[in-house]
């Protein structure tokens, strides 16, 4: 008879324990060693136990752990004054999720517009390949039927299109478009990166027709592009932007963050959270800003993303039967499979390393930002190791 868990079954998990963590490695009970290129999805981005989050998380805790928020928390002003001193945004609202933080941006998109006059503005044009989390909400502006789902009606108000296409935007506004929601590189979708023409046509088209531009930068935010927020790239500029996973370092943590004018809606009594910028998240993330805001820090990003970008390059000359395409920026990288994507990430743990897998057949690298260019080539080493294995295996099935 099956084991039975009075866990809900909503995943499908590994057989793997792990007990403790020191910066890129994972330590199972048994006291196997495994690199770790998943950060529990792009979370812990500044590795595990690192000492000064360690240390802020304790003293807080000897302090006080939560407040309502009827009350001032000093560590919301402080992370607050930062992230805004280090962005395009001006105002911001702090979650525990990143579908808490989407729920709030789109919220503040929509309250916008009726604060303006214009209640019948709620609908948010979002794009094919999109994950923005597991609410009601967030599922409807993702679109995608394996999500959807189960769970009855989908939300009404987002206007789906395919990503990338500046024709299909413009045709899906109408004169209940509120804004446009996008994620600069899809993520969940398959490391997807936005191109530079289409980011700057969404700003214009939102400029043109008096729409909010949101961006979901839920994973791709907090350094982990070597910029602080994925947008800088494009050198285009939101109205919104939610945020979380790195943010937080691995606490639970996330931000939506406005211009003053974009939150103008959003006044006393509209929105609320009971544990959302309670002190101990604050002093952590506080802390994670610390480091990514260190000089030099996203500069090593961007260093030992160029140094992962290059081995994957040649992996791919090398392995062309076992890795389709290399994608991504910083240390948010793809690999697009040749095989069955579950066969490549199989081959991964094998050689003691840790991975996620995506859309569109892709294995996603997302490693603590912390990693350093010796980490990037031991990685390599064991994606080759993978790739090798792999190549054997399908040798003997056709001998």
């Amino acid at each position: 008879m099956a084991e039975t868990t009075p866990l809900y079954e909503t995943y499908s998990r590994a057989p793997l324990r792990f007990d403790r963590g020191e910066g890129v490695w994972l330590i199972t009970e048994g006291g196997e060693r495994y690199l770790d290129f998943g950060s529990g999805v792009a979370v812990t981005s500044v590795g595990h136990s690192h000492p000064h989050l360690v240390a802020a998380l304790k003293e807080q805790a000897d302090k006080v752990w939560h407040l309502s928020n009827v009350y001032e928390i000093p560590g919301q002003e402080r992370l607050a004054k930062r992230l805004t001193d280090s962005s395009f945004a001006d105002k911001v609202f702090f979650t525990n999720s990143g579908a808490e933080a989407l729920e709030c941006a789109i919220k503040t998109a929509r309250r916008y517009h009726f604060a303006k006059g214009h209640p019948e503005r709620y609908h948010i044009i979002t794009f094919q390949g999109a994950f923005h989390g597991r609410t009601l909400a967030t599922i409807a502006a993702g679109g995608q039927e394996k999500y959807l789902e189960g769970f009855g009606p989908k939300a009404p108000g987002f206007d789906q299109v395919p990503f990338g296409d500046l024709d299909a935007v413009r045709a899906a506004i109408t004169d209940a478009t509120a804004g446009i929601l996008v994620e600069p590189i899809q993520g969940e979708g398959g490391i997807n990166p936005a191109t530079p023409d289409f980011m700057k046509g969404l700003r214009q088209i939102c400029d043109e027709h008096g729409l909010l531009l949101i961006l979901d930068e839920v994973q791709s935010g907090m350094g982990r592009t070597g910029r602080l927020f994925a947008h800088e790239i494009y050198g285009v500029t939101p109205d919104i932007l939610a945020a979380a996973k790195g943010i937080g370092g691995g606490f639970p943590l996330g931000a939506c963050l406005a211009t003053a004018e974009a939150a103008s809606g959003m006044v006393a009594g509209t929105h609320g959270s009971t544990y959302g910028g309670n002190p101990l998240a604050m002093a952590v993330g506080n802390a994670v800003l610390d480091v990514v805001l260190e000089d030099g820090f996203l500069q090593n990003v961007r260093d030992v993303g160029l140094v992962m970008r290059q081995g994957l390059a040649s992996l791919k000359d090398r392995y062309p039967d076992i890795i389709q395409d290399v994608r991504g920026e910083g240390l948010m990288l793809g690999i697009k499979a040749a095989v069955p994507v579950g066969e490549l990430l199989q081959a991964i743990r094998a050689n003691k390393m840790l991975a996620m897998t995506a859309g569109d057949n892709v294995v996603r690298l997302l490693p603590p930002l912390v990693v350093t260019a010796q980490d990037a080539r031991e990685a390599l080493s064991r994606i080759e190791q993978a790739a090798e294995s792999l190549r054997m295996k399908s040798a003997r099935k056709t001998a």
